[in-house]
Formats: structure tokens, sequence, C-alpha cells
């Protein structure tokens, strides 16, 4: 209660006041036979002040009120900005309380539809991406047991195939444990002073072979001086991996990848940036690209062994460090990813 008291009430109470006084008025100065019936006829109009009065001040607002709550609890928020009043007396304020409470629930409900419809989304990509091996091991399996195992020429490229489909399911296992590890908290990180460029060595030449099977070269930019970075280099490999391994997945034949690894004194910043010449990826996707499952060049993805998951791990593993991955990319250039970590307060490298 505001300390001078309810403000609609005395609007209402000025109202009717003001009848009664006008009634008091004529009764005093027309005392006379037909002051009683005056007296009734000016209270009669002191009650039709009063409720013309309520009708003006209140009843319009609480049919508004109840319009707005009827609607909202039908989930229905397209008449929510007629709630949208000015201050005023206690009605209005309730009304403006109606309106913020409608639009917490909008945003609420808009939410909860978003991941409902990405949980849909979520469980049809899983089934999809396990539903392919699976169905390819049971088609090899079925072939060598109706007599193709003692075709030298077919049954250990059958075999070869159904060990390669099994990896396939094993890495998506594991993708998605560590997926659900990264979105519940459960990832602790270890973290420490190391160098980042020799772990980036160490990853240029353990993806090699893979990049020389399909004549693309890499070639580094690596400055001699960076200092140690802080972070945990066991995450931040799994990182370099699957961001190297993406550009040398996604770039063509006789392509290229590069990558540079620079100190931002000013910013007391590393920052790493692999940059591939190849498919490239539209604008439209760029937001998109690291989700789950999603893939820009779905068929090349898959018959690289992909599970549809590294960019999303690598999302959230360099969120757990408090940095994002930037994006920058067209189609038929190429792509460029970069992400930034903080020059570590020790001189001790690892």
């Amino acid at each position: 209660m505001s300390p001078f008291g309810h403000r609609l009430g005395i609007k209402i109470g000025l109202s009717a006041a003001g009848a009664m006084l006008i009634a008091g008025a004529v009764a005093t100065f027309v005392w006379s036979s037909w002051t009683w019936m005056m007296t009734g006829t000016l209270t009669v109009m002191t009650g039709a002040v009063s409720y013309a009065s309520t009708l003006f001040h209140a009843s319009s607002r609480l049919q508004l009120a109840r319009t707005i709550l009827r609607n909202i609890r039908k989930h229905d928020f397209e008449t929510l900005d007629l709630a949208q009043v000015d201050r005023g007396d206690e009605l209005n304020d309730i009304i403006r309380q109606v309106y913020r409470t409608g639009k917490v629930l909008e945003r609420e409900i808009s939410e909860l539809k978003k991941i409902e419809n990405y949980r849909r989304e979520f469980l049809g990509n899983l089934s999809h991406e396990l539903k392919t091996p699976i169905f390819s091991i049971r088609g090899f399996a079925e072939t060598l047991n109706e007599g193709a195992i003692e075709d030298p020429e077919v049954n250990r490229s059958f075999v070869e195939k159904i060990i390669r489909n099994a990896d396939r399911l094993n890495n998506l296992a594991k993708d998605l444990s560590e997926i659900a590890r990264l979105e519940t908290g459960q990832l602790e990180l270890n973290l420490s002073a190391f160098s980042l460029r020799r772990l980036v060595t160490d990853v240029v030449e353990s993806v090699e072979p893979h990049a020389r099977e399909r004549s693309i070269t890499i070639t580094t930019e690596v400055e001699s001086d960076v200092p140690p970075v802080f972070g945990d280099a066991s995450q931040l490999r799994q990182v370099v991996v699957n961001l190297v391994e993406n550009a040398i997945k996604y770039s063509n034949d006789n392509g290229s990848v590069h990558i540079r690894l620079r100190h931002q004194p000013s910013r007391n910043l590393v920052e790493f940036r692999v940059k591939d010449k190849g498919v490239g990826i539209g604008k439209e996707d760029i937001g998109r690209v690291t989700e789950r499952f999603f893939r820009v060049d779905k068929s090349r993805s898959r018959s690289a062994g992909g599970t549809g998951l590294g960019l999303s791990i690598v999302k959230h593993i360099l969120a757990a460090h408090d940095e994002e991955l930037e994006i920058k990319s067209r189609p038929g250039k190429g792509s460029a990813f970069t992400f930034n970590m903080p020059v570590a307060k020790i001189d001790d490298s690892i």
C-alpha cells in the first residue's frame, strides 16, 4: 500500500464524496417538503456517479487483465502488448505485472519448444547415424554367412568393412559420451601451462600421412617465441586434432591446409588458426556447424568416417576454457577456424 493510501480508492472515493457533498448542500439550503424527494434523488445520483467512476477507473482495466490472463493460460501471447500501460494506480501496476509475467512465460515456452525440437532432431539424427553402420555390418555378415566366407576374393574385404563400420560405431559412442560429459559439466579441466607450439607440431606430424593420401599439403606458420598458454593440454589437443582433420577432410584433393600460431602481446593471447581452400560453408550454415550431427557435406564427412560431433565437442571444450571458436568461410573458397588461449602467467611448459 502506498503511503498516501490506495490511489484507485482515492479516485473512486473522491467521485462519490463529491456527489454526497452536492446532495448535502442541496438538502441544507432546500429544506422543504421536496427535500426528502430531492435527497433520495441525489442519493441515487451519488450511487450512479460511484458506479460510473468505478466503471471508468476499474472495470475496463479489470476486463483487460482477465482477457490477457486467459490468453496467457492458452499460451496465446499476441494480445500481450495491450498490457503495456503507463505507471499509475494499483490496477495499472497489476496490469504491468501481468505483462512482465506474460513476457517471461513467453520466453520460457519458446525456449522449451526449441529444446523439444532440438531433442527430436537429435534423436532422429542419432537414429540415422546408428542405422547406417548397423545395416552395413548386418549386410556384410549375412553375405558372408550365406557362403561368401568361403570366397577368398571377398571374405577379407567384407571383414575389413565390418571392422570399419564397427569402429565408426565405437567412435560415435565415444563422442556421444564426451558430449554428455561436456554438456552436463562433468568435464574437469586439468589446467596448467603448456606449449601450444609443441602441441601443434605433434598434431601435424600425426595427421600428415592422412593428408598425403589425398596429396594435401600442410603448411605451418609458427613463431618460435610463442609463449606457453594456460589450459588443459589434453582437451586442447582434441580441439586442434578435430580442426586440422576437418580442414583435411573438407579440402579438395591436391589442396592445401595452412596452420598459423602467433602471439598477440597487446591482448596477452596466443592465436591458433587453421585455414583450408576446400568446399567452404554457406553463410546460412556457419551458425549451425557446431551443432551435433550437423554436416555441410554429408556424403564426404560420412565417407571419411566422421561422426558429426567433432565441432560440437570443440565448441564445448573451448567454452569450458571461456573461449570461443571463430568461423569464417565462403562456399568454394574454403574456411578458417580460429580460437585464442591466454598466455600462461608462469614460464613453465610441457
